[in-house]
């Protein structure tokens, strides 16, 4: 296993050849401190059977206000080493990529023709600075069943609000992969009260983007949670802007899109061309678990009802009209096919917003959130309907609403007698919304205007899930606080899904 040590030192320097490189301990010894210029970390990412993405960015001063992170405007050599132990006494692949100015220094090494289901360690060099150690794994060979899936999620990590601890816990947890669901950053000015401060005002163009992406970096929490597994990630509306439904304008949206990619460890498929960026893809680990990664900002219809994005009442008949999509046409039909075509035991779906009906009004009263599923009903059901027609077993795994949740997604949710196709595991944020609380003075209230909901907790963390081709383990973590450092971790709550059946058991 990675060790603390390792994954902060980062070992010995780069050899040529492992074959002639020197020992990690002599490599350690003699070499002298320069300008850092790995101070964002390393990344991994999208693993595949054979190969996965490895990822860095150089930066000697990360707030600098040009977003350029204190680079020179040249090309830089970024040597990068693989290997099968933590000490590179067995490396299997060396190489040097480009780091150049015009993707902000950032380096992509997108691998193939590992073995599948395989442990390895990477490391890069750049002008005599070596970076720490970081943990990467290939997924298992297709159809493969005998290997769990430890799965992590979380979502909305607003730097202002709070410590990112939670990236800290997740990875004391050494999952398998981690896959953030959206706000990455946020794009807002500073706040007047805040808990701490970043660098450079509201997020309009590349360097307000790369910017804000740079500080993210340097946090000691995300790096090692980037360092210890792949990762694999989708957006949500403040990697953009607030509430963003393709109303952004093209500009805006080109920088956010090319200053998202610098900063991920995505494959050249994901590269943007301008305003537009395919992210909607499939993580496939064996026979156990496909991992479907949607899109529901970038293709979605306007708002519903005037283009409100907050709650609405039943005169808003828009929100049920035939064909008001929040996926796109392009994109429903690949999951369609996913969906139909999948042999795995467990279809996941990371995405963004709540799927299942919510009522958000008290009493005889109704409300739904025009920004969720609830303001595109015609998708939910054509979805529901998909995984009902091809027997799937769906799990729903959604981010943004800054609490954790868990309910079940019907075939009709205007039909009380309709059956459930679908378990929705709703994580809370990293820091978004302070510290929180264990339960809401309305949280009642709510539990009961919907009960197929079954969960609620208003902590900050994540969830960390087990998954077999027998059942699902899911375990919501919660943290006491995040306006400090350093906060404990406690379940607060457990339970086992298992094929076949969309229900949640207490664990």
């Amino acid at each position: 296993m990675l060790t603390r040590r390792a994954l902060l030192a980062g070992g010995a320097s780069l050899a040529v050849s492992a074959a002639t490189g020197p020992s990690p301990v002599r490599a350690v010894a003699r070499r002298a401190p320069l300008r850092d210029l790995f101070r964002l970390g390393v990344a991994s990412g999208e693993p595949a059977p054979d190969g996965v993405v490895l990822w860095t960015r150089l930066a000697t001063d990360p707030p600098a206000l040009d977003g350029l992170g204190g680079m020179p405007r040249r090309h830089v050599p970024v040597e990068w080493q693989l290997a099968r132990d933590e000490h590179f006494r067995h490396v299997v692949r060396h190489g040097t990529e480009i780091a150049r100015p015009e993707a902000a220094h950032s380096v992509h090494v997108e691998l193939e023709g590992l073995e599948p289901g395989a442990e390895y360690f990477y490391r890069f060099r750049a002008e005599g600075d070596l970076s720490e150690t970081g943990r990467t794994l290939t997924a298992p060979a297709p159809g493969s069943r005998s290997r769990a899936l430890n799965l992590s999620f979380t979502s909305c990590a607003d730097y202002q609000t709070g410590w990112f601890t939670a990236y800290r816990r997740m990875a004391d947890d050494h999952p398998d992969l981690i896959a953030f669901l959206g706000d990455y950053i946020y794009e807002y000015g500073d706040y007047e009260h805040r808990v701490r401060d970043q660098a450079g005002g509201e997020c309009l163009d590349l360097a307000g983007y790369r910017l804000r992406h740079a500080q993210h970096k340097t946090d000691p929490d995300l790096r090692a949670a980037h360092a210890i597994a792949p990762w694999a990630v989708v957006w949500d509306d403040h990697d953009v802007r607030n509430a963003w439904a393709g109303d952004v304008p093209r500009r805006r949206r080109a920088a956010a899109f090319r200053a998202y990619y610098e900063n991920m460890p995505l494959r050249r498929a994901q590269r943007p061309h301008g305003a537009a960026l395919r992210l909607h893809r499939s993580i496939r680990w064996g026979a156990v678990a496909n991992l479907h990664l949607l899109d529901t900002r970038q293709y979605r219809d306007p708002y519903a009802c005037a283009g409100h994005s907050g709650t609405v009442g039943p005169d808003c008949v828009e929100r049920l009209a035939p064909g008001r999509t929040i996926l796109g046409q392009e994109q429903q039909t690949w999951l369609d096919a996913q969906l139909r075509d999948s042999r795995a035991t467990w279809d996941l779906l990371g995405q963004q917003v709540f799927m299942m009906e919510m009522d958000w009004a008290r009493g005889p009263a109704e409300g739904w959130s025009n920004e969720g599923w609830d303001g595109y009903v015609a998708s939910r059901d054509h979805l529901a309907a998909t995984i009902h027609a091809h027997r799937r077993n769906a799990v729903v795994l959604t981010g943004d609403v800054h609490s954790h949740w868990a309910g079940q997604v019907s075939r009709d949710h205007r039909d009380p007698g309709a059956e459930p196709v679908a378990v929705e595991l709703v994580t809370t944020s990293v820091t978004s919304a302070g510290d929180g609380l264990d339960e809401y003075p309305d949280t009642r209230n709510l539990l009961a205007e919907n009960p197929h909901v079954s969960f609620f907790d208003g902590r900050r963390g994540y969830v960390r899930t087990r998954i077999t081709e027998r059942e699902m383990t899911v375990d919501f973590r919660s943290l006491a606080y995040v306006t400090r450092p350093n906060a404990p971790v406690r379940t607060s709550g457990s339970f086992v899904i298992e094929p076949g059946d969309p229900t949640l058991y207490p664990a």
